[in-house]
């Protein structure tokens, strides 16, 4: 479950708000994750991260 969260920079507004509603809604990463998210945009930021957190991110090479 997502506890908590840190966001910095440009778009930051943006994109806390997501993080909030994971947090509210008990989600895990694995959740965000699966979670459709529209490309390109900040939003997509954030299922990156929790593909990170899952060891299997798309946009990094390893």
């Amino acid at each position: 479950m997502i506890v908590g969260a840190q966001i910095a920079g440009t778009g930051a507004s943006d994109m806390i708000a997501e993080i909030g509603l994971a947090i509210e809604a008990g989600m895990t990463a694995e959740d965000v994750a699966m979670t459709i998210h529209a490309h390109p945009t900040l939003g997509e930021m954030t299922m990156e991260a929790a593909e990170v957190a899952l060891g299997s991110p798309i946009h990094i090479v390893k």
